[in-house]
């Protein structure tokens, strides 16, 4: 007895609406990744508690995004939930930074470069077929 595994089919469109937001999100994280680490540079290390939260979300932030934006720039054979994953942890560790540079003075450029980015993470994401529970 063969079986035959349901492989959803795909549109021309779909599938070029999926690489073109992989590509914008990839594009996106490494702006943001460039955009953070230079914030958390300019950020006094032993500036006091809010300063250093600022720093630290920044260097997250940069991490998150340099990371992510490898594994969609690369063709890897890693699986989907995988990237769901990357892409939806980038998308809210972005969220979070640019909540922190808001605070924070001559960081407001930084915090859109941010929102961009998880907007970018989410738009791929709506991209990738539904996770099933």
């Amino acid at each position: 007895m063969t079986t035959t595994s349901q492989v959803p089919q795909v549109s021309q469109q779909e599938l070029y609406r999926y690489l073109e937001d992989r590509f914008a999100c990839a594009q996106a994280c490494a702006e943001c990744s460039r955009a953070c680490a230079v914030r958390a540079s300019l950020v006094d290390p032993g500036g006091g508690t809010p300063q250093e939260l600022v720093r630290r979300k920044g260097v997250i932030c940069a991490e998150v995004c340099d990371a992510t934006s490898r594994v969609l720039s690369e063709d890897s054979q890693t699986d989907e939930e995988t990237v769901r994953a990357q892409v939806e942890w980038c998308r809210q560790v972005c969220l979070e930074g640019a909540h922190a540079f808001d605070g924070h003075p001559g960081a407001e450029r930084t915090a859109e470069v941010c929102r961009v980015c998880a907007r970018a993470c989410t738009d791929f994401l709506d991209t990738l077929t539904p996770s099933t529970p």
